[in-house]
């Protein structure tokens, strides 16, 4: 059994006044499970990552693996494998020989090495390239290789901390699909550190989202995506970013310039229970649609990306919005077009003073009964 547990575990730096890099973290990720914690530089994400493999202290709360307790036990000791961002080979020595070397410090016989490696080579397609030094090696193939050292240690939980950020973008595409594929085959728990959202919702089984050594949220990929729990999350995950914006409660929804977009009862009683004037309305670019209603927006840049292209642009009063269309679609800086939301199932509404989920947002559309044109240009006014 490979269950991990972060018991409101702590790092404290010292200072005047201390830095709270991880702050009294609780999760707990099961057997099997591949979880990936991601954040934005300085989440503290790396940090918890350390303190699960020992190589920071815990000085709140504490950590176990498998029902152990190794909150004060050395690393050899907590039966982990680390993946490095640098890979950390060494030069000297060849693929076998890297892959095998940790076997090797435990006294294992040689052809008991041998064959882990060969097995693990198998599993990497490594096979050809065993009698080869490091730096003849591509940047793919090192991080295979660094893959491959953790996988004849058959620990009971990988950690890997941003393996993939050294590689070119179509080759870390590549690659990522296939660590998810070999953690699913070979079925060992593992926590995975990225600052890359597009990484984390590709990946993992669940995904939990730091910011300032606090936990933010963690739950499934698509949980995530369509129900943030608060406004960093729903900046955060997504690429492009959700258009978020503060608009003015008016009666029956929200004020958007001249119009007032409807809410459902229960959101409106919400945040009047919560004394709100205003709250934080926010829509996917993708939840979008261009058309001859909804409100001007003025475009400022096309980035075409095969298939889709984004549309950056500002509304009337410079509010600044991304909205996702076809490709096909060829507009010019300065044009003015029009847009409304998709529907009202995907419009997400906030406490703008604590940042949280007004917990009935996201059913606008059902709710209120309201068709696409009733909401007219919700997010040609959203920012980015």
């Amino acid at each position: 059994m490979a269950e991990v547990v972060y018991d409101e575990a702590s790092r404290v730096y010292p200072g005047n006044p201390p830095v709270r890099a991880v702050d009294k973290l609780s999760l707990n990720i099961v057997d099997g499970e591949f979880l990936v914690l991601v954040g934005p530089s300085g989440s503290g994400k790396s940090t918890a990552l350390r303190m699960l493999a020992g190589l920071e202290d815990v000085n709140e709360g504490r950590i176990l693996i498998g029902g152990r307790d190794v909150t004060n036990v050395p690393p050899k000791n907590r039966d982990i494998a680390m993946v490095f961002q640098s890979y950390a080979l060494y030069p000297h020595m060849t693929v076998a020989e890297n892959m095998g070397f940790a076997l090797k410090l435990r006294g294992v016989n040689k052809s008991e090495i041998a064959a882990k490696v060969k097995e693990a080579a198998g599993l990497l397609d490594l096979e050809k390239y065993l009698d080869r030094k490091p730096k003849a090696l591509s940047g793919g193939q090192r991080q295979r290789v660094a893959m491959g050292r953790a996988i004849v240690r058959e620990p009971s939980v990988f950690l890997m901390d941003e393996p993939l950020s050294n590689l070119d973008a179509k080759l870390r595409v590549e690659t990522r699909a296939n660590i998810a594929e070999l953690q699913a085959r070979l079925g060992t728990t593992t926590v995975y550190v990225t600052h890359d959202q597009v990484e984390a919702m590709t990946m993992g089984h669940r995904v939990a989202v730091l910011k300032d050594g606090i936990l933010q949220q963690c739950d499934t990929p698509r949980t995530l995506y369509d129900k943030p729990a608060n406004v960093f999350v729903a900046g955060f995950m997504g690429s492009p970013a959700m258009n978020l914006m503060q608009l003015p409660l008016a009666d029956g929804g929200v004020q958007l310039g001249e119009t007032v977009v409807p809410l459902p009862r229960d959101v409106q009683s919400e945040a009047g229970s919560e004394g709100l004037k205003e709250v934080t309305f926010g829509v996917r670019p993708e939840n979008l649609l261009l058309g001859s209603q909804g409100i001007p927006v003025t475009v400022d840049l096309v980035e075409e990306l095969g298939a889709d292209s984004f549309i950056h642009g500002h509304g009337p009063n410079g509010e600044r919005l991304v909205i996702r269309t076809d490709a096909r679609v060829q507009l010019t800086q300065g044009t003015t077009v029009r847009a409304t939301v998709q529907d009202g199932d995907h419009v997400h509404v906030f406490n703008p003073n604590t940042g949280e989920r007004l917990k009935s947002s996201g059913a606008v559309a059902a709710d209120a009964g309201l068709a696409a044109t009733d909401v007219a240009g919700v997010a040609s006014l959203t920012k980015e």
